[in-house]
């Protein structure tokens, strides 16, 4: 049987998608900028089924960070995390871009500060 896990977005990766629509519905249009969206959420829903068919994002597997994830759907990143069967969604992000520093920064710090608390 098929296990179904829960997929959340974290507030920051809802903003990164919602960034990504506004700048595709004005360099683009809004027919674009929502086929976008539409294909990076379903993309992430779709995480629920096979949460583990990412691969570790090269920026972080270099430091020996093993905690986060990837989907590819060109030329954005779904950068995720999975705990106790559920499904994280930290950030989506163009590719295109120097990823490291935002990588570190949102993910490796964020993540070290959440477990002092």
């Amino acid at each position: 049987m098929l296990r179904v896990c829960d997929v959340y977005f974290i507030e920051q990766a809802e903003r990164d998608l919602y960034d990504i629509y506004c700048y595709v519905a004005i360099y683009d249009s809004e027919a674009a900028a929502e086929n976008l969206f539409k294909k990076l959420a379903d993309q992430s829903m779709k995480l629920a089924y096979l949460p583990e068919r990412g691969n570790y994002p090269k920026e972080l597997k270099q430091i020996g960070v093993f905690d986060f994830r990837e989907l590819n759907v060109k030329p954005h990143r779904i950068i995720y995390q999975i705990i106790d069967g559920r499904v994280f969604i930290h950030a989506i992000l163009d590719g295109r871009r120097d990823l490291e520093d935002c990588l570190m920064r949102r993910l490796v710090v964020e993540h070290s500060e959440s477990e002092l608390i």
